[in-house]
């Protein structure tokens, strides 16, 4: 079977082949050896301040459930009871005393420990120490709260390295929920929608509203961890847009707590493999792409928004949600291009420019995880696990 590690245009690297970008059983091992391992968002420290507050996170086939316990520890659990895997928490709240499940009644106490059954009698011999909930990695950074289901690999904070610095001058742990997050669900597969959301190269194309209000860095850096970082500044030169050019003249005067440089910068970060961090003066977002199907994702869009804010910064922050929403439904439509051209009868990936180097990045992080990416043409339909399995084995024999 020919490897797509062959292909590449004019000494150029191209991106993965088409067939990776619709399978539905790819998808599955992707999630599994990409997903799990990885850090993903579940809330702001905001929304889990109090002894019993809880905030869960919903992925394709894993519910993860963050709590406050009675000793003010932040922990997270799999949102399922150790009985018969019965989901356990919804949404966001506060949980007073246990966690009950809602199907035969167990209950478990604020950290995690089973403490009632009903009718335990008829559990002849169990050990209730041993069944409290499975609880997994947690790690809070400037405010944002990220838990892992498979442990290992490098924290948080050490994967974003020197970039912490970045992210600490806009005081992200003082913001608030600026509404219930958004959620919806694309058409397209969660790569083409991480592709999109690691590169500038389509800025001034595909987003005009931002061409006309910033200057925008279409390079980036990436660090070894896969952490992604550029940033866009505003023009002196205000956009014909009205909304757009409100938000550049509000911005000169507002949210003089940060310095000069920051309040007049909009900064983006990437957490491989499928999270990204909008960060503004006013406000900050978390763009969560999670993996539905081969031609579906779900996006996840929560907002944050800095409390006290003065009757310009408001305006600011209203503005910047207006710009942003315009802003995501071309991402959408963009993305959903992408996936309709990827099933073109004799589509192959084309070059990837210098600006999308993260893409690149990205790219060989899936290669590495599922080598049979690697394969131009897609495995017989039920084969492609085996053929992964084998293609993994072989590179370990090699190493």
């Amino acid at each position: 079977m020919k490897s797509q590690k062959s292909l590449r245009h004019g000494g150029l690297p191209v991106s993965l082949p088409a067939w990776a970008y619709q399978s539905d059983e790819l998808v599955d091992i992707e999630y599994e050896n990409l997903i799990l391992p990885s850090w993903q968002f579940v809330c702001h420290v905001s929304e889990v301040r109090n002894p019993g507050d809880f905030a869960t996170l919903d992925m394709k086939k894993d519910s993860i459930l963050v709590m406050r316990g009675k000793d003010e520890t932040l922990r997270a659990f799999m949102n399922v009871c150790r009985h018969r895997a019965a989901k356990l928490l919804t949404g966001t709240g506060n949980c007073r005393a246990r966690i009950t499940c809602p199907y035969h009644g167990w209950s478990y106490d604020l950290s995690g420990e089973l403490k009632g059954l009903p009718a335990e009698k008829t559990f002849p011999g169990v050990e209730k120490e041993k069944l409290g909930l499975k609880e997994i990695e947690l790690e809070v950074l400037s405010g944002m709260v990220f838990a892992r289901v498979v442990p290992g690999g490098p924290s948080l904070r050490e994967s974003f390295g020197d970039m912490v610095e970045v992210i600490e001058e806009y005081r992200l742990d003082e913001m608030v929920p600026g509404g219930p997050a958004w959620v919806d669900k694309w058409d397209c597969n969660w790569k083409i929608a991480v592709d999109n959301n690691l590169e500038n190269y389509h800025i001034p194309v595909g987003h005009p509203g931002l061409n006309r209000m910033f200057d925008s860095d279409l390079t980036g850096t990436i660090n070894r961890h896969g952490v992604a970082y550029s940033k866009s500044v505003l023009k002196e030169t205000f956009s014909a847009n009205r909304a757009e050019r409100m938000y550049q003249h509000l911005a000169k005067d507002a949210f003089r707590q940060l310095g000069d440089e920051t309040r007049r910068t909009w900064t983006f970060f990437s957490l491989a493999p499928n999270i990204g961090l909008d960060i503004y003066p006013d406000s900050f977002d978390i763009f969560q792409i999670l993996p539905l199907s081969g031609t579906t994702c779900q996006m996840r869009y929560p907002i944050y928004v800095r409390p006290n804010a003065s009757r310009g910064e408001k305006a600011m922050q209203y503005l910047n949600a207006r710009i942003n929403r315009q802003v995501g439904l071309e991402d959408r439509e963009l993305c959903e291009r992408v996936q309709n051209g990827m099933g073109s009868h004799g589509y192959e990936p084309g070059p990837l420019s210098n600006y999308e180097h993260a893409v690149l990045d990205f790219h060989n992080r899936i290669r590495a995880a599922c080598p049979v990416v690697n394969d131009a043409q897609a495995p017989v339909s039920g084969t492609l696990r085996q053929r992964n399995d084998a293609l993994r084995d072989g590179n370990r024999s090699a190493a």
